[in-house]
Formats: C-alpha cells, structure tokens, sequence
C-alpha cells in the first residue's frame, strides 16, 4: 500500500499563500498545512483553517529566519542580539550552532510549546508538528521538539528524511548541493526514528521532495508522484500567490510558489495519482491509525 500526505507550509506567511493552500485543498490534492503561529498572516489563515474543516492542520515550528513569540531575555540563544528581537536569519549558522551544542535546548521547548499553543488558543486542532526549514533534522532540537508537541498532545511530526534518489536530479547541477547536503544528514534518521518511537508518538516513512523545493516543474512532480515507495510518505510543498504582500517579507520562494499551485491544482495530478495507486491521506488520518497511547510528558 502507497499513502501519501501532501502537506503545505507556510500557511500563515502571507494572505495570498493562504489563499492558495485552501485553494491546493479545496480544488486540489493538500490534504494538510502547516501554520505560522508568528506569521504575518495568522489571523487570515486561522479563519481560513476554520473554514475549511476537512485541511488537516499543523504547526510550523520557526526557529530561524523569524519573530518569536517569547520575549528575548527568555530565549537569548536563540536570537541575534540585534534591537529588533528575532530569530537568526541564516539555517547554515543555526545548523552550526545546534552541531555545537550552543542552542539552549529549554528555550526551544518553551518557545515551540509557546507556539503551539497559540493554535490552539485559536481554536485550531493541531494534529501535528513540522519546523520551518526542517531544524529538527538536528538532535539538538529534535528532543526539545518532541517534549513541547508531548506536552501539548500533538502526536505526530514530519520525518524529514526520505530516499533522496539521485535519478531524477541527474541533469540539474543547481540541485547537486541540496542533495549532497540532504545525504549528509541522512545520518541521524536512524536516530530520529527512534527518538520518536520513544515518546510514543507517529510519524511517515519520510518525506520526499525537500530537495527539489524551489524548483518542481511538472516533469520532477510527475516522477515524484510515479514513485512513492511503499508505506505512508509526505510531500512538502510551498503553492502561494506571487503578488505584492510576496514581495514584502523574507522567503527564496517566490515565483516557485505559483507553478506548485497549478501543479497541486492540475488534473492530470489526479490522474496521475489514481494510476500509480496512490491513497492521499492527512497526518489526522496517521494519527487515527496509530495503536501508540501518548504518554505523559516527562
């Protein structure tokens, strides 16, 4: 059996990648999102998500490149000492600081459980956890994670690490790097499997796509969707609309966000998936298909 939950990030970010994901949702094939609790755009994308009761809903933890929500006297590891309090902007210093064990692994938690709570302020059912450019690939934030989403019931997160087949990226060096970067880390999954079993929590067989992110074309999503492996994958995906409000905050992700609206809006997407057999599922579906209980948090 291939199952596959196609998830989108970002919800929250702007009105019009809002707009898009209950677009990708509604006449599409996202089944979940991931939201924002600092995005500019949270309060639109909460009553959107309210609105659409079927678009399972998550959160998108942001620990880099972003405003936290704690103020910085409780969280001085995680920001840049600059007078407007943010998080650093650079996923490479951040990585270098997590392989350091120079992020205090308390703030993390206090400032994810802090986030995710305010989903659920909101009103919203968070069914579970991802982070923004995928940090809890590390150890280091992958524990604290995993406490802030116990003690806050969510029960299953993204796996971030997948079968990065080189076949399909052969003929495009622009994303030689990625994949080169995406194999190095690929030496924690084992870890990351088992920190997850531990606290009885869920999770996919991995996602697929984070390499191509910024660059899927109709022929790379084809051949992703022509491959799931068996058992229950994730695809990552960033649809939004191009304009103006865009323009205005930080993201690479710009005119890649318009072509993966109308590759998740395209019918022949469907065709595709019906043909290769594949069952579209939402991380609220996983979670209802776990036999796990969710202890306790520690």
């Amino acid at each position: 059996m291939r199952r596959l939950i196609i998830n989108a990030d970002d919800f929250g970010l702007t009105c019009g990648v809002n707009r898009a994901i209950v677009e990708a949702h509604a006449y599409g094939v996202v089944t979940s999102s991931t939201l924002m609790a600092n995005g500019p755009a949270f309060d639109d994308a909460v009553r959107l998500a309210s609105s659409n009761p079927r678009l399972g809903i998550g959160c998108h933890a942001v620990l880099v490149d972003g405003t936290p929500l704690l103020n910085g006297p409780e969280i001085p590891s995680l920001i840049s000492h600059s007078r407007d309090v943010r998080f650093r902007q650079s996923p490479s210093g951040f990585a270098l600081r997590a392989m350091g064990g120079r992020l205090n692994r308390e703030e993390i938690e206090a400032e994810v459980t802090a986030q995710i709570r305010k989903l659920q302020s909101a009103g919203l059912a968070v069914s579970h956890l991802d982070t923004h450019k995928h940090v809890h690939i590390f150890p280091q934030v992958l524990q604290p994670l995993l406490r802030a989403a116990r003690a806050c019931s969510v029960r299953a997160i993204r796996n971030p690490f997948g079968r990065v087949g080189f076949s399909f990226i052969a003929s495009r060096p622009n994303l030689w790097k990625r994949y080169g970067e995406l194999k190095l880390l690929s030496r924690f999954a084992e870890r990351f499997r088992q920190a997850v079993a531990d606290v009885g929590m869920v999770t996919t067989d991995g996602s697929l796509g984070i390499v191509a992110t910024g660059t899927l074309d109709d022929r790379l999503f084809r051949f992703i969707l022509e491959n799931v492996p068996d058992g229950t994958w994730e695809l990552v995906c960033h649809p939004g609309y191009n304009d103006a409000e865009l323009q205005s905050v930080r993201t690479r992700l710009r005119e890649s966000r318009a072509v993966e609206l109308r590759l998740l809006t395209s019918n022949e997407t469907r065709k595709v998936l019906t043909r290769s057999g594949v069952q579209l599922i939402s991380f609220r579906d996983l979670i209802g298909g776990s036999t796990g209980e969710l202890g306790a948090p520690e």
